[in-house]
């Protein structure tokens, strides 16, 4: 058995150099930030549409097959309390650097589809205050604005992203009172809670929602990439990681049956902005036009806290792929002031923009296809396929770097998320085979990069830029 790492208390250097001072609670609220994201204000209408009232239970099973999927990240950064996720964990497991390279790129472009459709739902909240510009424009003007405000810095801030979290469960919460206003009058109609108005059966319903629902529970990715800077990972991270996913589902499923009870279904499914339909039942003794006004401002800065989140993942993972001559070593080129990856995050924002305007093109030919349904397809899909990787290299590391502190997760329970993850992954590549030629088109643009680099690169070019803050 390997020994327990030592180096796990508050201000102690970690292995990897980074320092470990992120204790449990902090782990644990930034962890429910994460997963509690804006993926409820952006889908939350797509999928009650799919399965009708009922469409709580789709958000209750897509948090449960995710809270099994996070057992398995649970255990991996007990054993591996180290930055990089998956990748790592598929690394160690397997050795290869075909499947871990693919790995890394699977996820990256799984980044890219998801900080494209967040930008298509900002664009739809926007759409509610000022309609006069053209939604392509406010979706590359948010893309742009925010790989400048990563340039600058501005993600650097705990206490911004700190604020933008509070912001976005605040809008949640507003959801939950009208709904608690609406029984009190005894308005509500609790027969919706039931209703699955669907041509499919109940099961195909549940899976239809779960597919798209999938795409708010996400997260866990991002809680591994700190795990190296926890304080006593061994203890801290399961408690964080199980209980943040446990908080974050109990208040999506919350907030569907609020949404559920006092907006019509067909409503909520017609809605460009669904939350929105709650606000506009005029349940608060305040003016609707005000509160609409003050919403979609909440629901417009939850969206930019998440896709903050996506930007600066896409920066790092490109500049840590540079760096180790992975891919063009411009990609490790940091601004000499800001100390950011210029080049990544141009990169990063030109490939998001290029999705949405090959969506609106498709969609100015008349191939009538939701930008924010198909990427967040495409961001399950790349998802689902890391997921389960990430639990069968679970599985396989078995008995390896263990010790008396290591987390182990129910095989059972990582058994029922693998199926999950597996059946739902086959569901929406059978719904929308089309999502696959964008994930092939990203995963394949990650492929051009590694053979630019193989032909043309220069080994060691990524070593000699100067790391990032943090890096």
């Amino acid at each position: 058995m390997a020994e327990p790492n030592t180096a796990t208390s508050a201000g102690a250097v970690s292995d990897g150099g980074l320092k470990r001072s992120i204790t449990g609670r902090l782990l644990f609220f930034y962890v429910l930030g994460d997963v509690l994201g804006s993926g409820i204000y952006v889908l939350i209408g797509a999928v009650a549409g799919e399965v009708g009232g009922a469409f709580w239970a789709a958000f209750a099973v897509g948090v449960t097959v995710a809270g099994f999927t996070g057992l398995a990240y649970a255990e991996l950064a007990t054993k591996y309390p180290q930055a990089a996720g998956a990748s790592l964990y598929v690394n160690k497991a397997f050795g290869n650097k075909g499947l871990t390279f693919l790995t890394t790129v699977t996820y990256l472009s799984a980044t890219f589809a998801a900080a494209g459709s967040l930008a298509a739902g900002f664009a739809k909240y926007f759409g509610q205050i000022w309609g006069a510009p053209p939604v392509l424009l406010v979706m590359i003007a948010f893309i742009v604005l925010l790989a400048v405000l990563n340039f600058i810095g501005i993600t650097e801030s705990v206490v911004a992203n700190m604020l933008m979290t509070i912001v976005e469960i605040s809008g949640l919460v507003i959801v939950m009172i009208c709904a608690i206003i609406y029984v009190g009058q005894g308005n509500a109609d609790f027969s919706r809670l039931t209703d699955f108005s669907t041509s499919d059966s109940v099961i195909f319903a549940i899976v239809a929602g779960v597919a798209l629902s999938f795409f708010a529970m996400t997260g866990f990715e991002n809680a591994a990439n700190v795990a190296e800077e926890t304080i006593d990972p061994h203890k801290n991270f399961p408690r964080a990681l199980v209980g943040g996913m446990a908080a974050a589902g109990v208040i999506y499923v919350l907030v569907s049956i609020s949404a559920a009870l006092t907006v019509d279904v067909k409503t909520l499914a017609g809605s460009d902005a669904a939350l929105l339909e709650v606000i506009k039942a005029g349940i608060l003794p305040i003016s609707v036009s005000v509160m609409v006004l003050v919403f979609a401002v909440i629901a417009m800065i939850a969206i930019t806290n998440t896709t903050l989140v996506q930007v600066v993942t896409q920066s790092r993972i490109l500049y840590g792929m540079a760096r180790e001559d992975v891919v063009p070593g411009v990609f490790a080129k940091v601004h000499s002031s800001r100390r950011s990856p210029v080049n990544a995050l141009i990169f990063s924002a030109a490939v998001v923009i290029a999705l949405v305007v090959v969506g609106s093109l498709l969609n100015g030919i008349g191939l009538k296809i939701d930008i924010v349904e198909r990427l967040a397809a495409v961001t399950v899909v790349l998802l689902l396929a890391v997921y389960a990787g990430v639990i069968v290299s679970c599985f396989k590391l078995r008995g390896s770097d263990e010790s008396d502190e290591t987390f182990k997760a129910n095989s059972v329970l990582l058994g029922i998320g693998l199926l999950g993850n597996l059946v739902l992954l086959g569901y929406v590549i059978y719904t929308d085979p089309g999502s696959l030629w964008w994930c092939l088109g990203l995963i394949g643009l990650g492929g051009v990069l590694y053979v630019v680099e193989s032909l043309f690169g220069s080994k060691g070019t990524g070593r000699r830029s100067e790391p990032i803050e943090g890096a």
